[in-house]
């Protein structure tokens, strides 16, 4: 199916051309035609899969210009938040339409100022709440509601904030779920808040003929960051992510990496979020080759060119390696997902490959170089502070203090 068969303006039509899109993707082969009619829908699919669009064109065709904000999104993270408000300002500038994102982590005085002259917003659950409870924020004439990442919302405990935001939201409102798994607490967030939805299911988007799969079993451990690192300087010829379980591995393998040579930035919830922007552009403008990051980045991120995915932890759940290696082989492009395999992650890697779509070869370790990887300790959440010696004080033992040098650990 291709675009000029959707009953939409033409001006969208020819945007997806210009965008490189030719063909519908199965999601939105299956899901436009429904939400165009105005029908509530429940869209299960994997990231990469097109679902942005699926939403964004129906929503830009109904929207009325200057007619005050009529289309809210919630997104999970910012990171996603950012990049949906993209899509609706890329193909919503050739109608004239206008469209905010609100996150946290910024200013909010900006974004007041812009809310009162969009017709869309798209936001994450906190600051979007956090406007509902200033009161800059009317969704009086609120038609569409889109949650996007539905789990991932939830996961990450937004549950609340998201049910006090659709309490806000007026009744009469055509209202949109996508999410990667539809289980329970999904299933009741759906019987609760849509109108008889239409459930749209789709296989999951790996490739096999474009996305190789492979994965190493190394021992010991301590080989790990070594093989990493050999594998980036030799067998990576585009831009790589390399995903770790915790903000501060991934902070640490980030160092560790630019010490030996590879141009490498992290992302992760713990940063502002001016350097997390300043991470993802810097790798979508190829002024880094590496970006070491949590699962933050794994979700709806859209990085052009990025042909190497690397597990440096293995993920908890099918579902969560399926998303990460869902940043490659996109847009008909070859990827490698690689998969460093060490005894702590057996347990994951079991779970992962209970998923029958997924085919990850095992392949022998490469000859490699062993080298460096220093563990930085933080002083103060292994000393405890001391207080330092006041001569005003009489209770004070005698002898200053005196400063403990910095302890590195070598893995």
């Amino acid at each position: 199916m291709i675009f000029e068969e959707l009953n939409i303006n033409k001006k969208l039509t020819d945007k997806t051309h210009e965008q490189g899109f030719k063909e519908l993707t199965l999601i939105q082969e299956k899901c436009l035609p429904e939400i165009i009619q105005g029908r509530d829908v429940v869209g299960q699919a994997e990231t990469g899969s097109g679902k942005t669009l699926a939403f964004c064109l129906p929503i830009l065709d109904k929207v009325t210009i200057g007619g005050g904000l009529q289309a809210v999104v919630l997104t999970p993270t910012r990171e996603l938040c950012v990049q949906v408000t993209e899509v609706f300002k890329d193909f919503g500038k050739i109608l004239g339409i206008k469209t905010t994102s609100v996150y946290g982590g910024v200013g909010i005085d900006l974004q007041i100022k812009k809310i009162r002259t969009s017709e869309i917003v798209v936001g994450t659950p906190g600051r979007m709440l956090d406007h509902l409870r200033r009161k800059t924020i009317d969704f009086r004439r609120v038609r569409f509601l889109v949650l996007d990442e539905t789990d991932k919302m939830l996961e990450m405990g937004f549950i609340d904030d998201v049910e006090k935001i659709i309490h806000h939201v007026p009744k009469h409102r055509q209202t949109l779920m996508f999410s990667a798994t539809i289980l329970g607490s999904i299933h009741r967030l759906m019987n609760k808040h849509l109108n008889n939805p239409v459930i749209i299911k789709t296989k999951s988007q790996v490739d096999k003929s474009k996305l190789e799969q492979i994965y190493y079993d190394i021992y010991p451990q301590n080989d790990k960051f070594s093989i990493l690192v050999h594998l980036l300087k030799n067998n990576t010829p585009g831009l790589a992510i390399v995903f770790c379980a915790t903000r501060r591995e991934s902070d640490i393998v980030a160092r560790n990496l630019r010490h030996h040579g590879i141009n490498a930035s992290a992302i992760h919830g713990g940063m502002s979020q001016n350097k997390r922007s300043q991470s993802l552009d810097s790798l979508k403008n190829q002024r880094t080759d590496v970006l070491v990051a949590t699962d933050v980045a794994a979700r709806g991120l859209d990085i052009k060119n990025v042909t190497h995915i690397y597990h440096y932890d293995v993920p908890k759940t099918p579902t969560e390696y399926i998303h990460r290696i869902g940043r490659t082989a996109r847009a008909g492009e070859n990827g490698k997902a690689v998969t460093l395999l060490t005894e702590p992650d057996h347990d994951n890697f079991r779970r992962v490959q209970s998923n029958d779509e997924l085919e990850i070869e095992k392949e022998d370790i490469p000859e490699f170089e062993r080298v460096s990887f220093v563990r930085k300790t933080n002083q103060r959440e292994r000393y405890p502070q001391k207080k330092r010696w006041n001569p005003n004080k009489r209770n004070n033992r005698r002898g200053g203090y005196r400063k403990r040098s910095k302890t590195f650990e070598r893995s």
